[in-house]
């Protein structure tokens, strides 16, 4: 049985496989280096892991979607009616009070992160030969990497990091119930390792990219949340290892594999030097609107004064501006269910 990689051994093991051991790696080497960027470097780490990686990755979407005439015209009602839906649920939620509004989005975000995950270990299993036992096993192994430390973050005392604001997530210490959770934990991923080095002697198979994003998945995930307490190593493992994969995906996938070139700005995408065009775009759409985050909500990062101006216009300039990032996490959901994985 062959790699089922999605486009060649060496593009999906840098862009896609990669991303949480290389920072895993700079993690444990660079931990001296890393406190000197968090404490004299922040908005540099900002910009580059919050609006060039995270932010960015949400426009990747438009690559499948709204800029591809034959998949905006198949799912045209959509793909114009989400967005919409998007800022009127956003509208209701902020109206009942901001802490509502994202404390909704974060656990909306949660979900897409672990269903992303899952995703990718089910397109790197497609060519295998399944049972239901199996495919339980792979399920559990995923679900357990992303939920045991979602149910740590939720369980422990306060961590030193959050996902969009402070109390986010509902809290329940418990430290029995969480030791019980633990075990549970290394007992799946024991039982997961013990099929793979079963199929790996009776079947003579090893399914390189699927194991990858289940052992990245549960390792970025851990060290992330569980062993390190830091604000900037959990934005790190978090945003690489899922903005980075998701961005390759739609570019390896479908661009570089696209069966005739798309009309408009994705034929260009498609040459040698697309890959420029195609983050060079994602980085300036990301740029835009934190900017204007920035300058008509938070204020935090370029110190503009102009926020105050728009500080009566929240309920609606807030529902509107997390339009993109709402649509990208429930539009996700729908356009990737067509494929066969």
């Amino acid at each position: 049985m062959t790699q089922p990689w999605i486009h060649k051994a060496k593009t999906d093991s840098l862009f896609i496989l990669s991303p949480p051991f290389i920072i895993l790696a700079v993690v444990f080497f660079c931990q001296g280096w890393l406190q000197q960027l968090e404490e004299h470097y922040s908005f540099y780490t900002w910009l580059f892991f919050v609006v060039f990686i995270d932010v960015a990755h949400v426009y990747a979407t438009l690559f499948k979607t709204y800029l591809v005439p034959k998949a905006f015209n198949e799912r045209r009602m959509l793909l114009i009616a989400l967005p919409i839906i998007c800022f009127f649920i956003g509208l209701a939620l902020f109206l009942m009070g901001s802490k509502v509004f994202w404390v909704t989005l974060a656990y909306v975000a949660v979900f897409h992160f672990i269903r992303q995950q899952y995703g990718f270990m089910r397109l790197y299993s497609r060519l295998e030969r399944k049972t239901r036992l199996t495919k339980t096993i792979d399920n559990l192994a995923i679900y357990a990497a992303t939920g045991y430390p979602m149910l740590y973050w939720f369980m422990s005392p306060p961590r030193n990091f959050t996902w969009f604001m402070p109390n986010e997530f509902f809290r329940y210490e418990n430290p029995e119930l969480l030791s019980v959770l633990g075990y549970a934990y290394w007992l799946i991923l024991a039982v997961y390792t013990v099929k793979v080095v079963y199929e790996a002697v009776t079947l003579r198979y090893f399914n390189i990219p699927k194991n990858a994003v289940v052992v990245g998945t549960a390792a970025s995930w851990y060290f992330g949340i569980v062993y390190f307490n830091n604000d900037l190593v959990f934005t790190m493992l978090n945003v690489v290892s899922h903005g980075i994969p998701y961005m390759a995906l739609i570019y390896l996938r479908e661009i570089k594999q696209a069966k005739q070139p798309s009309p408009g700005i994705l034929q260009y995408l498609n040459t040698h030097k697309g890959i420029i065009l195609y983050v060079g775009i994602l980085i300036a759409l990301a740029f835009s609107e934190e900017y204007l985050w920035e300058v008509m909500v938070w204020n935090e990062q370029f110190g503009s004064s102009a926020a105050a101006a728009f500080e009566s216009w929240h309920f609606l300039l807030v529902p509107l501006l997390v339009v993109p990032q709402f649509t990208h996490y429930i539009l996700d959901g729908f356009i990737w269910k067509s494929k066969k994985a």
